[in-house]
């Protein structure tokens, strides 16, 4: 399949917003990439958060792409807070590097999420050669080298979940992620992962997990999950909070599923152990 967003890591300069995702993000990729394996001072965001000088120069990268393809737009980015109109319609969402302390002690499963709120997203993995990506209605992954981009197809085949366990869980003690794992019935129908980036939620999109489950509060707006949600739904996978409602401003959490089979049988067990 040859889709409409192939051409030239130029391609952001077009009137496509799914290319300005794109470039966006290969071009956060290029700098962690680029500054891998280097010693990295860590900037304390307070409550053992932190960020590194990969996370601010990639996120530098991204919003040159969108400010020179869409000047009039507002950006929310994970380390520099909110920049452009304070009345622009249209809003950005960027989280440079999600996995920050993967990459921090040399592993590479990171992602780079570009998102357009309510709109086209990307998510690159800058050490696998892919970028997931979505116009808002359909997705794709273009791998480097790669003469066609390939459509995302959800499958729970692998059986395999990420769970991420990652502070704060703010829904406990209803929901503990934890206790989910315990749960007798998951562990005779799937095995858990825990990538510890949305990066999993790209994989989703892409058939090569069957589910990804994390506490959070009102994850709509979010810098972290905004790409990713977008890939799931553009792919069709079930996607909704940890309560089985629309993810929003009253709901809490996240379910990604491939179907609405897993979907259920995840929210079965989470209802099990409330």
């Amino acid at each position: 399949m040859i889709n409409s967003y192939e051409g030239s890591d130029d391609s952001y300069e077009s009137s496509d917003d799914a290319a300005v995702a794109i470039a966006g993000a290969r071009a956060g990729a290029d700098v962690v990439r680029g500054m891998y394996g280097r010693p990295l001072d860590r900037i304390d965001k307070g409550a053992g958060d932190f960020a590194t000088a990969a996370d601010v120069a990639a996120e530098r990268a991204i919003l040159g792409v969108i400010r020179a393809a869409r000047p009039d737009d507002a950006v929310i980015g994970e380390e520099g807070g909110r920049q452009g109109a304070a009345d622009a319609v249209r809003q950005w969402l960027v989280d440079p590097l999600c996995g920050t302390l993967n990459y921090a002690v040399g592993s590479m499963l990171v992602a780079v999420n570009v998102a357009l709120r309510e709109g086209a997203a990307a998510v690159a993995d800058p050490f696998g050669g892919e970028v997931f990506f979505t116009d808002g209605k359909s997705a794709w992954v273009r791998q480097d080298g790669a003469a066609e981009d390939a459509p995302l197809g959800p499958t729970s085949a692998s059986r395999l979940v990420d769970v991420n366990l990652d502070p704060p869980f703010p829904s406990a003690p209803g929901f503990r992620a934890v206790e989910l794992l315990a749960h007798a019935e998951f562990g005779e129908r799937f095995r858990p992962r825990v990538v510890s980036s949305t990066l999993a939620l790209a994989w989703v999109a892409a058939g090569r997990r069957a589910a990804y489950v994390t506490d959070g509060v009102d994850l709509r707006g979010s810098v972290h999950f905004a790409a990713g949600i977008a890939l799931c739904r553009a792919a069709g996978c079930v996607v909704t909070g940890i309560d089985g409602a629309p993810i929003g401003e009253a709901g809490r959490g996240l379910v990604a599923a491939a179907d609405a089979e897993t979907h259920g049988l995840l929210m079965s067990m989470m209802r099990g152990r409330s």
